[in-house]
């Protein structure tokens, strides 16, 4: 389906509210000031819902702050110009201190502007909430993220927003949309998710997004949705937009793929499916690419994430054939120990054999491990370390573990009985335990990724090491398999700086600012 296609048909699940197209919306990607390099991989979820309000006829601006220092000066200006009394707002737990203050700069300028927020973390959020409600816990974590979202935004979407989005637009929306259940109407099913029109990527500048695979320059798309795995670590296992794969067709991947070469020149793309073989007709889909590109007569280069207890020969083989030079697994750990306390239904055994696959065939494989899960110790990072420099990955990074809403380690977390605002998670089958230091996501931004100079930190700890001792030997663990194996640490670039616009909005630069005005 083209760019230009009609969006989904309106179905109504919120009493009779009548669908509201808005005449103009500005669409908000907050930057991710956690990250080594923000401008690397553009928000496809959020484009994709200005590619739906697109089609219905409303005039969308997207106010792209990624790798935006001084991101509020710009929606500042924005706001003062533009006349937009709409605003929506997607957000990861870690974006959500910028999107506060976002938030904040609107109202200030703005009072009467409606605010919308969607995206992993609000529905995260609500996952956790309910997940609460079903257990009987009042006032629980979830409960006081969900109230505090509901404080800051006018209308808080859960779950897939392309269709929502027209309800949370009405004047008299409710201020929770929850539309992440199966029954819902608005839970996109693969013939809605292949109907779609693709994400807007003319609303950003492509080509300020530095990306490159194997050396071409390279653009993101998302395949499928969803991950079936249970992983303890994780979102989105208790929401079934983020559990429950959908899958587009072969034709329809192949055929935005052929798109955004005509429309981009980028030859290289990034897969960011969470596992693309998990989808039983991935083969299928490789060789289709292939073909497509002798019928272009081009060359492609591909990467992107697998799940290594289901790698195959046959699966590898397709691939390189398809441009595939470099995969991602997130093998987390080299202890069979910390394997069965994340519930990663991997071995060590099998992590190892999908290195050998990958070899076999000429792909290169980024490892990634992380630690600080129930049970870590000096000893089980000592076996990631070893596991790393036995199989020779070409590239890894090690991060210390987080505890995000909708995670089964948040979620399933109870309050410590001696340490006031900390939580205690025990993996049932082994008793291994995880403390949790509390956190406001608003104010704090809990590091996924940070500087390896110095930039990483532990709001989790165990029974055999603190935060301070997990940080140490993250830290040690990336210095010393680098040095031994070879592999340089990945520099990021420098945040850029929003210019004045002299009141004028048309005058914004073009990187941060689009409009289908």
């Amino acid at each position: 389906m083209n760019p230009s296609s009609s969006c989904l048909r309106f179905l109504d699940p919120m009493g009779g509210m009548s669908r509201a197209v808005p005449k103009n919306i500005c669409l908000i990607i907050p930057p991710s000031l956690f990250l080594l390099d923000d401008r690397v991989f553009m928000s496809l979820g959020i484009l994709r819902i200005a590619a739906v309000l697109q089609s219905a006829g409303s005039e969308v601006s997207v106010l792209d702050l990624s790798g935006v220092s001084n991101y509020a000066e710009a929606v500042v200006d924005y706001v003062k110009t533009a006349g937009t009394k709409v605003f929506g707002i997607t957000a990861t737990t870690p974006q959500l201190p910028p999107a506060t203050n976002i938030v904040q700069a609107i109202r200030r300028e703005c009072p009467a502007a409606k605010i919308i927020f969607g995206g992993p973390h609000a529905t995260l959020v609500n996952a956790a909430h309910r997940g609460e409600k079903k257990r009987g816990v009042v006032g629980g974590r979830g409960a006081q993220a969900m109230a505090q979202l509901q404080k800051l935004f006018d209308v808080v979407v859960a779950g897939d927003g392309e269709e929502s989005i027209f309800i949370a637009c009405h004047p008299d929306s409710p201020s929770l949309i929850d539309v992440d259940e199966w029954q819902s109407p608005f839970f996109l099913t693969n013939e809605q998710l292949d109907s779609l029109p693709w994400p807007a990527r003319h609303l950003v500048d492509v080509d300020s997004y530095r990306y490159t695979v194997e050396g071409f320059p390279a653009i993101s798309l998302i395949a499928q949705l969803g991950c079936p795995f249970g992983c303890g670590f994780c979102g989105g296992r208790e929401s079934p937009m983020l559990r429950h794969i959908r899958t587009r067709t072969a034709g329809n991947i192949v055929a935005e793929l052929e798109h955004l070469w005509r429309t981009t020149g980028r030859t290289g793309f990034m897969f960011y499916d969470d596992e693309l073989n998990v989808n039983k007709a991935m083969v299928e889909l490789m060789l289709l690419i292939a073909q497509k590109q002798r019928e272009l007569g081009v060359e492609w280069r591909l990467r992107g994430f697998i799940k290594s207890q289901l790698f195959t020969d046959e699966q590898a083989m397709a691939m390189y054939a398809a441009g595939f030079r470099w995969i991602l697994v997130g093998f987390e750990s080299g202890s069979e120990k910390i394997l069965t306390n994340i519930n990663k239904k991997a071995t060590r055994a099998e992590n190892t054999r999908c290195m050998e696959i990958a070899k076999r065939h000429g792909l290169k494989v980024k490892a990634l491990m992380s630690v600080g899960h129930p049970g870590e110790s000096l000893e089980t990072i000592r076996e990631t370390k070893q596991w790393l420099l036995d199989v020779k990955p070409q590239d890894f990074d090690v991060t210390t573990i987080t505890c995000y809403p909708g995670t089964p380690y948040y979620d399933e977390a109870v309050p410590h009985p001696q340490k006031d605002g900390v939580w205690v998670y025990t993996y049932k089958k082994t008793g291994d335990r995880l403390y949790q230091i509390g956190v406001d996501y608003t104010t704090t931004a809990d590091y996924y990724k940070g500087d390896p100079d110095g930039g990483y930190r532990s709001y989790v700890f165990t029974d055999e090491l603190l935060p301070e001792e997990l940080v140490n030997l993250r830290d040690a663990t990336e210095r010393e398999v680098r040095e031994i194996l070879g592999i340089p640490f990945n520099p990021g670039s420098p945040a850029m700086q929003y210019e004045h616009s002299m009141g004028q909005n048309k005058q914004f630069p073009s990187n941060i600012l689009r409009s289908t005005r």
